[in-house]
């Protein structure tokens, strides 16, 4: 089986891309390496395409492809911010680039979308049928990502699945820019014996999902060749405060780690929490990585990464 990853150089694509090769697909990445690292593939036996899925021609690869994983994105709310207009053209235009190079052949598409698109919806848990009330550019564009490949399933029968990520971590997920995830920007922190910078108070909740079983749930999805008319929530319903994350890394680290509160960041939702009924229906074999051993992964994993590069 041919499978082409978009963004297979970033922190999700990679540990996807790794699995589609030990299971016997042919792996195409496409990534124009804005927040993919080409090392991340070094060794890999994969074609690797480095453009934007902007650009002509990036998406030829698709063109006798039997599935397509598009994580390639503007992933930063705050950036999102700050640059809505790039946000949309790489998130949205992208999105329906991808779904019309894989309509030529029928290949199955799953897309990432995010829990962001909830928003400033207040019910918890998030149920695929509530409202979305987006609040960042960000959560627009991933809803808009989300609702083209559904109308593409409707308009033109091409076999897609969403899935709306909630708080992915894991080994490979880079610390060091300033749109950094709250776990490995804790986690850089903690083991480089700096302090970490809370948004907030630190009682705002998430649900946090090993990149592993991200990874085990889309590989079903490809083998099985599932798809879904409705967006699927990819998290398993465990809610944990900031506050629980530090607690779980002064456990793991064994002692207190310094900390300072600022000002929360514009966009920000304060609480998160999937509903895995449909999840849990469409992928009953997927069992959940419990947090705390994630993160004694990605602790021991961000010791390698602080000592082989000083920073």
């Amino acid at each position: 089986m041919k499978t082409v990853v978009t963004g297979g150089a970033g922190f999700v694509g990679t540990h996807l891309v790794r699995r589609l090769l030990a299971e016997g697909h042919v792996v195409v990445v496409i990534d124009d390496l804005s927040s993919g690292f080409r090392s991340n593939l070094d060794g890999l036996a994969v074609e690797f395409v480095e453009a934007s899925i902007l650009d002509e021609g990036a998406l030829d690869a698709i063109s006798d492809a039997d599935a397509v994983v598009h994580l390639a994105a503007q992933i930063s709310v705050p950036q999102s911010v700050e640059d809505p207009v790039l946000n949309n053209d790489v998130n949205v235009t992208g999105a329906v680039r991808v779904l019309e190079a894989a309509r030529a052949n029928n290949a199955h598409v799953i897309v990432a979308s995010s829990a962001a698109v909830y928003g400033a919806n207040p019910e918890l848990p998030k149920t695929e049928s509530m409202s979305a009330m987006p609040v960042s550019p960000y959560a627009v564009s991933k809803l808009a990502t989300e609702s083209y490949a559904i109308s593409y399933q409707h308009a033109f029968g091409l076999p897609t699945l969403a899935f709306r990520f909630f708080n992915v971590f894991g080994p490979l997920q880079p610390p060091g820019h300033a749109y950094a995830a709250v776990i490995p920007a804790f986690t850089h922190a903690a083991v480089s014996g700096e302090t970490l910078t809370i948004h907030g108070d630190g009682e705002q909740t998430r649900d946090f999902i090993y990149v592993g079983t991200i990874v085990d749930t889309i590989v079903d999805a490809i083998t099985r060749r599932v798809t879904s008319l409705s967006p699927v929530n990819l998290a398993f319903g465990t809610r944990h405060s900031l506050l629980d994350v530090i607690s779980l890394l002064e456990s793991e680290l064994g002692g207190p780690v310094e900390r300072t509160h600022v000002g929360i960041r514009e966009g920000d939702v304060r609480d998160s929490q999937a509903d895995s009924t449909l999840l849990r229906s469409l992928f009953p074999e997927i069992e959940a990585v419990p947090l705390e051993v994630g993160l004694r992964e990605t602790v021991e994993w961000m010791k390698e990464y602080v000592s082989s590069t000083g920073v």
